[in-house]
């Protein structure tokens, strides 16, 4: 009997050992291929706020002056940003609010676009701004208020050395604090830190929601040289992000 058991075990273990060389020569000639497009990156700690499939857990404004008819969908496990009607955006809104935090995701746009991820941000997109242009086009990592006046605005940093062209990019955001301390990371690197002289927030509110803004543009059809800050969105033009997490401070 003893015998026996010893065999079981040694046939069992040497089975799942081959199951897993064998899973682990596929992942190595496959690559990536055999996976879904959106590699999962999260980093440790952080909790996912987009889970691939749907918009759970967020919600497009209705109030704000972007428009409310934006074009939010799901491709490929990536939240997709277009303007619809051409001209028209909107804000894509996180149902819950946030105060202090930690927030990591990857963005791909394409140029000649203009949008911003917000944060602390009231529903109708009054909130602080990190703007986020084309393919980390001028201005791209620029800090300013939006329908709000900030005591320290950041101007645009130059990304020429950090920004990966025609890629995804990896960006981190870190606010702490009533009257706030924001920094920013982009593929690793520190871009800047900044601290605000006071609470800017309406109220004074402590507290808002992370939203993607879809800007609008100053034109309802394709006109050339239309424009909206400089900017002109194409149609079928389109703002990508994925791999958004957070870490509550």
């Amino acid at each position: 009997m003893e015998k026996k058991l010893i065999s079981y075990l040694s046939t069992s273990f040497f089975g799942w050992w081959s199951i897993q060389v064998g899973i682990c020569s596929a992942v190595i000639f496959c690559g990536v291929a055999c996976f879904p497009a959106q590699v999962v990156k999260i980093p440790q700690g952080f909790k996912p706020l987009f889970n691939g499939t749907d918009l759970s857990g967020w919600h497009a404004s209705k109030t704000t002056h972007h428009g409310i008819k934006g074009d939010f969908s799901i491709e490929d496990g990536t939240i997709v940003l277009k303007q619809y009607p051409f001209g028209q955006g909107g804000i894509l809104l996180t149902d819950k609010k946030y105060r202090d935090f930690e927030l990591h995701f990857e963005f791909k746009g394409t140029p000649g676009t203009n949008g911003g991820l917000f944060f602390r941000s009231a529903e109708s997109g009054t909130a602080y701004q990190l703007e986020m242009v084309g393919d980390g086009d001028t201005g791209t990592g620029a800090l300013f208020g939006e329908m709000l006046r900030v005591t320290s605005p950041v101007p645009a940093p130059d990304l020429s050395q950090v920004w990966k062209k025609g890629d995804w990019n990896t960006l981190g955001l870190r606010v702490t604090g009533v009257i706030p301390h924001i920094t920013l990371w982009i593929n690793g690197e520190q871009i800047w830190a900044v601290q605000m002289e006071r609470n800017d927030l309406i109220a004074n509110a402590t507290e808002g929601m992370i939203a993607l803004q879809l800007h609008w543009s100053s034109t309802l059809v394709p006109i050339p040289g239309g424009s909206c800050c400089g900017y002109s969105w194409k149609p079928e033009a389109t703002h990508r992000y994925r791999n958004i997490a957070i870490k509550e401070l």
